[in-house]
């Protein structure tokens, strides 16, 4: 895929995001009705419209594409290939909380090439790619955060940490200067802005984080799972996403001592 092609793609993701934003905030603090699904995690009328609105806009546009979706299932091989998350952050847009966020990966042959972070009700949007990432047509960049003690350490909820993943984030968490919760996909975004230095969470699907692959790699930071390895197609669950390689090695450490 040359220049051109992604340029293109990611004017078409700016379309899908526009999508998004429109169809979420038709539905945000409305009483939307909420099923809840087979692993017991919230689901509403909006994630559903979404998805099938953005799956739709796809094919029409590029129907040799793959398409993956957190509601609909679908596949990604070789090639180019979306992965959507409508609403990241189902249990904030159910509560009337605005840190939920739209989604949007590219994929060529497994590898994450273009991302969007659309956050609806906040009207803002980190777009990364081709060595530059944007906050709502902005260049930003990390933060040149290199130590532990420093650090602003954001995850979602602690309550997404088990057993010796709960041990594991404690550990780093006594190691920071500052912890936060509550953010969903925001605390990426904050990221690549330079506003917070490490996000670390688990039991999440590849869908919840191979969109914010780019957004915060092409803002100079590194983004793995705890071992150190790519996020792919075998992600393990657990994200560590760092400002800096120096923090991203403390970080490790750190999670690595229990």
């Amino acid at each position: 895929m040359n220049a051109d092609d992604l340029r293109a793609l990611s004017i078409f993701s700016g379309e899908l995001a526009d999508i998004a934003r429109a169809k979420a905030m038709h539905y945000f603090r409305s009483g939307v009705e909420i099923a809840i699904k087979s692993d017991a995690s919230p689901v509403t009328r909006a994630d559903r419209e979404i998805e099938s609105e953005l799956r739709l806009l796809i094919a029409n546009r590029y129907p040799h594409h793959g398409f993956f979706g957190e509601e609909s299932g679908g596949s990604i091989g070789a090639g180019l290939g979306w992965v959507i998350d409508p609403i990241d952050g189902t249990q904030s847009f159910i509560c009337g909380v605005p840190l939920f966020g739209c989604l949007i990966a590219l994929l060529d042959d497994g590898k994450p090439v273009l991302g969007v972070i659309e956050m609806p009700a906040l009207r803002e949007r980190w777009v990364g790619h081709a060595g530059q990432t944007t906050f709502s047509g902005t260049p930003v960049r990390v933060n040149a955060c290199t130590s532990l003690k420093d650090a602003r350490l954001f995850a979602t909820s602690p309550d997404m940490f088990d057993g010796q993943d709960a041990d594991a984030f404690a550990a780093l968490s006594r190691e920071v200067g500052m912890r936060r919760f509550g953010t969903d996909c925001y605390a990426y975004g904050l990221l690549a802005s330079g506003l917070c230095d490490l996000v670390v969470e688990a039991d999440l699907e590849i869908y919840d984080v191979v969109a914010l692959v780019p957004v915060i790699e092409n803002a100079g930071g590194i983004v793995t799972d705890w071992s150190g390895r790519p996020i792919d197609k075998n992600f393990s669950g657990r994200i560590l996403a760092a400002a800096t390689p120096a923090l991203h090695s403390q970080a490790m450490s750190a999670l690595g001592s229990c």
